[in-house]
């Protein structure tokens, strides 16, 4: 089974193919880059202004029984998500549905006042993109803080983890 990354039109531009490069290599699957338009997103709250991932990932599947993928499907967006009671999420994955999306919007440096840099938002979208299709892999989050399953709550975290699956989770990789 491969893996599809759907990359909304309105997401970090010039990126893409790294990220899919990176993606690939670490999950040792083929990866099918659509560059597709606004992606209809589902949730969203007006009063944190941001979407409900969980809503998301529900159109995710309703968009691959549409368009018959049987593929993995990872979505980029630029929009922030939150999920249950979380104040935010970089992503989630449901495993049932073979199912992920990220959010660029707080792994960009703008977000939070620093300097644009191209390698650290392909660094971050990379990890991001890979530990969410590590649950699609059938992968729980991981204690080791460098192993690509730790889950980070915090942009230093993310920053911290390395981009590779420990050898536990490595051994569990199908």
């Amino acid at each position: 089974m491969g893996i599809v990354i759907y990359w909304d039109y309105r997401s970090v531009d010039g990126i893409q193919l790294p990220v899919q490069r990176i993606i690939s290599d670490l999950t040792g699957c083929s990866v099918e880059l659509i560059l597709g338009d606004h992606f209809p997103l589902d949730g969203y709250h007006g009063i944190r202004r941001q979407y409900d991932a969980g809503r998301i990932i529900n159109r995710i599947g309703m968009f691959k029984r549409l368009h018959g993928i049987p593929d993995h499907f990872l979505l980029v967006i630029p929009d922030d998500i939150y999920a249950d009671s979380t104040d935010f999420v970089f992503g989630l994955a449901r495993e049932s549905i073979g199912s992920a999306v990220i959010s660029t919007a707080r792994l960009e440096n703008e977000y939070y006042g620093f300097e644009p840099d191209i390698h650290q938002i392909i660094d971050r979208t990379a990890k991001e993109g890979a530990h969410e299709l590590g649950h699609l892999l059938g992968l729980q989050h991981c204690e080791d803080p460098e192993c690509i399953m730790f889950k980070p709550e915090s942009l230093s975290e993310l920053d911290r983890k390395q981009k590779y699956f420990c050898p536990e989770c490595r051994l569990q990789l199908p």
